[in-house]
């Protein structure tokens, strides 16, 4: 459970007046004593000093919090709330104060080699934009949530690879086919990660995916013969309509009285000119029974 406590200090404004006035009564305790009865000097010696001493002790109280930023601040150990808000403010000269940015982060991962789910080799990388949530989980629940991220976002990726093939199959989600549910998936996996951290997934997406080189061109081979096999099936499905469409319409106006024999003579050739690439028409002057 988030234990973060978002808080508000005490305006630095109110405290730098205090700061530069007792800046000034150090320097009056400096001039006073330059001008003072050699039994009187020690007064202000002594005041000087706890003017400097008190300037020391307050002025580590001040910070500032930009834009997009936040301070959490731990004394003596222990936590005492997140300032969020923007502006200047002071707290107790003791008190830590981490730095914790809550402006949207990229990271471009870098190219791992992982098998998919058949076993192929592939190369694959993502990017996640990420921003931090929860600043008490961010500092205190993991060692470094930058490291973290960039460990988290691999091994999430790597477990994505091996949950999906790389292409190739009709029924199932593919890694290069179905990028908005592969991305979505990845989103979900490293928000359950990143949970942990406090940290919120804004975009998560697969930017690179590649065959591995040593099976690129194999696989490549493979498309091409695929394609070529999806090609020549619609060519196929095609010309037989062709065929058919042309039969019925020669026996519809009764052109010619085709038997069995003939017929199948007709689909043949039909077929070879719509299906070949290179064929030269026959013209047939003689019989199929000489």
């Amino acid at each position: 459970m988030s234990q973060e406590r978002v808080v508000s200090k005490v305006s630095g404004f109110l405290v730098l007046p205090l700061l530069l006035c007792d800046l000034a009564a150090v320097i009056w305790c400096f001039v006073q004593a330059a001008h003072a009865l050699p039994g009187n000097v020690w007064k202000f010696v002594v005041g000087a000093v706890a003017g400097i001493v008190l300037f020391l002790l307050l002025v580590p109280g001040l910070f500032v919090v930009n834009p997009n930023e936040s301070r959490v601040l731990v004394l003596f150990g222990g936590y005492t709330g997140t300032v969020k808000q923007n502006g200047f403010f002071w707290v107790n000269p003791f008190t830590m104060k981490h730095t914790v940015s809550l402006r949207a982060h990229t990271l471009n991962g870098e190219k791992i080699k992982v098998n998919d789910k058949s076993g192929n080799p592939i190369e694959i990388a993502a990017v996640v934009v990420w921003q931090v949530r929860d600043t008490y989980a961010a500092k205190f629940d993991v060692d470094d949530f930058l490291h973290y991220v960039e460990t988290q976002s691999e091994a999430a990726v790597r477990k994505l690879a091996s949950a999906y093939h790389y292409d190739g199959t009709d029924d199932e989600t593919t890694l290069r086919g179905d990028t908005e549910t592969v991305n979505e998936h990845l989103r979900r996996e490293l928000e359950e990660r990143f949970s942990r951290a406090g940290i919120h997934v804004l975009e998560a997406r697969i930017a690179h995916l590649a065959y591995a080189p040593e099976i690129a061109q194999a696989m490549l081979q493979r498309q091409q013969a695929s394609a070529v096999v999806a090609a020549r099936t619609k060519i196929v499905e095609g010309a037989v309509g062709m065929v058919q469409m042309a039969l019925e319409e020669l026996a519809r106006k009764e052109v010619v009285d085709l038997d069995p024999e003939r017929r199948a003579a007709m689909v043949s050739s039909l077929l070879v000119v719509l299906c070949g690439e290179r064929t030269t028409p026959v013209v047939n002057v003689g019989t199929l029974y000489t």
